[in-house]
């Protein structure tokens, strides 16, 4: 439950599959709309979406989409941290952590036992303007039905005990101390705080420690009891779902609760124009620099909003930017980046540049304001802007091509004031004219609008005043929208359907390949590319230069340079992401049209095969490289991850399984050079051994020649064959790193298990792993007592890693916490795990853990990218998805007693690499 929506993503691990024939794109069709329960009202339909309000005032979006057997049922309340009082910052956030524990009818843990049994994805967030909760789930008329009975039953029955705020008091800190590790976004709170002197906007999600720790259960109750309600309220359901039925259930569990008598107040603080440059400054312990400039601009709501998001594209983009060009390219900073907050009420607009140590902020400084703000010294010119829209576009396009994200993604124009405005904020954007963009560039770019830091007083100050947004009625009156997406077909994602829609074959470059041809929404097609290079023996000192060589490849290919190469990947509609990954593969992911596709693969001809590794861009590259580095050298987890993996490691220097320090690391990137990079790429890429694997909506016929083009004749000079790993125990230790000045510590340990994942003892293993601490958010051994019940940690679980090819699987443990709270971890650490040794897991515990596990993998065959990932992964393993539906069959066959063993056998706590990491000496002293 992160605070940042915007910066934290949950992700699931899964298990994976694929399928294919020939389709045709769907057109656009009207659909019909349900009939009315009692009660309910119909409101305004824009491209698909169809609002529907009850008595009490809860508003209702309806947005069907039979093409993924996924729903997403997601609540927004309109409330967040600009609504909490003197004294009271972080009850928003706070409130939204004690949701999860507990209402009148799903009492104790019962909400996150339920998410897991039904291996639902789920999350809650707050934010300035709004509070959201939503699940995602395998479709079914029992998943919704429940998930609207719990979201109806917490929105005015949550207990909100005050023995749950004590227990959660601490993960809450936690969060607020992972927070504060991060120089960027200390850096993002200092400069709003500065820029904000009376409205709630200056002030961290978050909230104040003193606030948070001090707040009275009262006070938390009666924030719930305001705003907790159905007329303060949306709620949406996008996916797959009958919308008559799924009305119903929204009448039978919402209709009942009452319209509040209470009257809700609009906050009415409004910032005063700013009237000169302020500046404000962050010294703490680091190894990166930061250099940051932020403007006053209109809420979210206003007409000007469209052309301020070009211009942060414009300006902030890497590498099309302005500010790229001028500070990166240059090389007088790593990095650069924008964003505009589009709030309710006027926001603002941010720039920040990452710096190395000997990198200059002053002259940083100086360019960032120069290119901001001389702007009508130098004029936008028509094709930045039409770059900024086309890449705007692509974004608005993708969202409304996946339910899941446009489900959740509507909460942030509900905040603003209206959903519509989702559509509107795009059209908006697509009408935008230069002459828009550069008048917004003159307006809100001045220095006494300006914060960075300190105040400068001038003779004359010059004030830019914020407009009201004009009357939304007004402004949405008439508004239809466009057409809705054609949605896709409706695909069965069951390994048997999946198998018989996939089609194999050979290529004649020797390259496997993976088609499942089916009509997706929006036309898209996903496909993965895995190339296979090299060995044991001669990728000896070149795991740096194979990853570079791999960043570099879409910096420059064929007679286009980094810049060329994204414009048309932006016309193209296409995503394109090429890493190297474990000593000797690199994973080529991608997604582009129906229509586009052909283009694209000509596209990623040129990329693959005729890169130019052009100096300038390796530079910048290593720049960026090193600035990461140096970010990571005293971060706890990236500290604490290494030396896990450095220990006892028994390969040499230069093998592509060692694990190198961090000063190697740094030598090794400096010592790269372009010349390196090429000799690389004609020594190691071909095709030969490569896996390709195409899902969605495309051709299969006409694609096939078409990547045989790709691969024809391309061979790699060095044989190839896989890098082994064998099994090896490592020496159990305990091992302790001091970060200094970092308010979060991390905790990882880490054992092998000779097991692989045709093993019969693996899906036990698998099962016991899901109850330990890889269960669906927060409802795990490890989560129940780290979290829920000592409130030590905001969050805590265990990763399992099978191996197809040897007997040699993974497991790792982690969790963050206070420095302070170490002897506290340990303890609770070593006792669970001596308990889930010696007491072994529950029949409902099992049932529960299998349920949600196999969900999840259903779950997971509805996401095209992942199917795709998945035939590629089953080509080089010589697998179809009878291994799929027999791996569910042994989960399903496991039993207690076989759980148990396996704990007893695997799981042993004494053979554990224990590492922590944080700064514990200050924490000693205090």
């Amino acid at each position: 439950m992160s605070f940042i929506s915007a910066l934290m993503r949950a992700t699931a691990l899964g298990f994976c599959l694929i399928a294919a024939s020939p389709v045709f794109a769907a057109e656009p069709a009207v659909r019909a709309l349900p009939a009315l329960p009692a009660g309910i009202e119909r409101g305004s339909t824009v491209e698909g979406i169809t609002e529907y309000r009850l008595a009490n005032g809860l508003r209702v979006l309806l947005a069907p989409d039979a093409t993924k057997p996924s729903t997403t049922v997601n609540i927004t309340y309109l409330v967040g941290s600009r609504h909490e009082s003197y004294g009271e910052t972080g009850m928003a956030h706070l409130l939204e952590h004690l949701m999860f524990k507990g209402s009148k009818s799903f009492p104790g843990n019962t909400i996150d036992s339920e998410f897991k049994r039904r291996g639902m994805q789920m999350n809650g967030t707050t934010w300035f303007d709004r509070t959201n909760y939503y699940e995602t789930f395998a479709a079914s008329d029992d998943n919704l039905d429940w998930a609207l009975r719990m979201e109806a039953d917490r929105m005015v029955n949550a207990f909100i005990a005050r023995e749950d705020l004590d227990a959660e008091m601490t993960v809450v800190r936690n969060e607020m101390e992972a927070g504060e590790n991060s120089p960027g976004q200390m850096l993002w709170e200092k400069m709003a705080a500065t820029a904000y002197q009376w409205h709630n906007y200056g002030k961290s999600t978050i909230g104040a420690r003193s606030d948070v720790e001090g707040v009275r259960i009262e006070n938390l109750q009666a924030f719930y009891a305001r705003y907790y309600q159905p007329d303060n309220a949306v709620l949406i359901i996008t996916g797959k779902f009958d919308e008559a039925a799924a009305l119903q259930k929204v009448q039978a569990y919402f209709a009942p609760i009452p319209r509040p008598t209470r009257v809700l107040q609009p906050t009415w603080t409004r910032e005063p124009t700013q009237d000169g440059e302020r500046e404000v400054s962050l010294s703490r312990v680091g190894d990166i620099q930061l250099v940051g400039v932020q403007y006053h601009v209109p809420a979210g709501a206003h007409p000007d909003t469209a052309a301020l998001s070009l211009l942060a594209f414009v300006l902030g983009d890497s590498p099309s930017g302005r500010l790229h060009k001028a500070l990166v390219e240059s090389g007088k900073a790593a990095s650069v980046s924008a964003w505009n907050l589009e709030l309710a009420e006027p926001g603002y607009m941010s720039f920040v540049a990452q710096l190395n140590q000997k990198q200059s902020r002053a002259e940083v400084r100086k360019v960032l304001v120069d290119v901001i703000e001389n702007i009508a010294r130098k004029p936008l010119s028509a094709a930045e802007v039409e770059r900024a829209r086309v890449a705007l576009l692509n974004g608005f396009e993708k969202m409304l091509n996946d339910p899941v994200d446009f489900g959740v993604g509507l909460s942030e124009a509900i905040a603003l004031g209206d959903w519509r405005l989702f559509f509107l904020g795009r059209d908006r954007i697509e009408g935008a004219s230069l002459a828009d963009v550069q008048r917004v560039a003159e307006r809100y770019f001045k220095a006494a609008n300006r914060t960075v830091g300190q105040f400068i007083p001038v003779e004359k100050p010059v004030r830019v005043e914020i407009p009201a947004v004009p009357p939304l009625a007004d402004t949405l009156a008439g508004y239809a929208g466009k057409t809705a997406q054609a949605e896709g077909e409706v695909f069965e994602p069951s390994p048997e359907n999946i198998e018989a829609r996939t089609t194999r074959s050979r290529l004649s470059s020797g390259a496997q390949l993976a088609l499942l041809p089916k009509r997706t929404r929006g036309n898209t097609v996903h496909g993965q590319i895995v190339l296979r290079m090299g060995n044991e023996r001669s990728l000896v000192g070149q795991e740096t230069v194979a990853s570079f060589t791999a960043a570099m490849l879409t910096r420059g290919a064929a007679g286009r340079n980094r810049q060329q190469i994204a414009d048309a990947l932006d016309a193209l509609k296409a995503q394109l992401s090429i890493t190297a990954q474990d000593g000797n593969l690199v994973l080529v992911s991608f997604d582009t049209r129906r229509d586009k596709l052909t283009a694209f693969l000509d596209l990623l001809q040129d990329v693959l095969r005729r890169p130019t590794f052009p100096a300038g861009e390796l530079e910048q590259l290593r720049t960026e490289a090193l600035a990461e580095l140096d970010a990571a050298r005293r971060e706890p987890q990236a500290v604490a991850m290494r030396a896990l993996g450095r220990h006892d490691n028994p390969w040499p220097k230069g093998d592509v399984r060692y694990v190198a320090t961090a000063a190697e690391e740094a030598a090794a990137i400096k010592a790269v050079s372009a010349r390196a990079l090429a000799g690389f790429h004609r020594r190691f890429y071909g095709a030969e051994h490569a896996q390709i694997a195409l899902v969605g909506d495309f051709d299969a016929v006409a694609v096939k020649p078409q990547l045989e083009r790709l691969t024809a004749g391309w061979r790699s000079a060095e044989a190839y064959a896989r890098v082994p790993q064998p099994f090896r125990a490592k020496a159990p230790k305990v091992i302790s790193l001091e970060t200094p000045d970092k308010a979060n510590a991390f905790f990882i340990a880490g054992l092998t298990m000779p097991l692989r994942d045709e093993s019969a003892d693996y899906p036990a293993a698998v099962l016991a792993n899901q109850v330990l601490g890889d269960g669906a958010g927060l409802k795990s051994r490890l989560a129940d007592r780290l979290r829920q019940k000592e409130g030590l940690s905001y969050g805590a679980g265990s990763v399992l890693r099978g191996n197809a090819r040897e007997e040699n699987t993974a497991l790792m443990l982690y969790a963050i916490y206070a420095p302070q709270n170490l002897p506290r971890l340990r303890a609770s650490l070593d006792d669970e795990l001596q308990r889930f040794v010696r007491d072994g897991v529950s029949e409902q515990e099992l049932n529960e853990a299998r349920t949600g596990l196999i969900q999840q993998m259903t779950l997971g065959r509805t996401q095209d990218a992942a199917l795709a990932s998945a035939l590629a992964s089953q080509l080089d393993l010589g697998r179809t998805m009878a291994f799929e539906r027999a791996r569910e069959a042994a989960l399903n066959a496991v039993s207690v007693d076989d759980v148990n063993a396996a704990i007893r056998k695997y799981f042993d706590p004494a053979k554990l690499v224990q590492v922590f990491a944080g700064d514990f000496k200050t924490a000693e002293s205090k």
